[in-house]
């Protein structure tokens, strides 16, 4: 079971010789972090956008509703 496992992890772990490998693999990582960071941001700006929609939407069914109630009730 060892060995079974000990190959399996193999396939998928490469630690090179010439740590100068790291540096590309580095740079992509840093690269995808700013990509996920700026995506992030413009999620959360995007929701924000859609939740002050959301707030106009709410208090103008309110006021229509309240209007109605005050109508029906005159």
């Amino acid at each position: 079971m060892d060995f079974l496992n000990h190959t399996l992890l193999g396939l998928f772990l490469y630690f090179p010789e010439d740590k100068t490998e790291y540096i590309s693999a580095g740079i992509t990582c840093f690269i995808f972090l700013i990509a996920a960071v700026f995506t992030m941001r413009a999620i959360i700006k995007y929701s924000k956008k859609e939740e002050m929609k959301t707030k106009q939407f709410e208090e103008e069914v309110t006021k229509r509703n309240q209007h109605i109630k005050n109508d029906t009730l005159s």
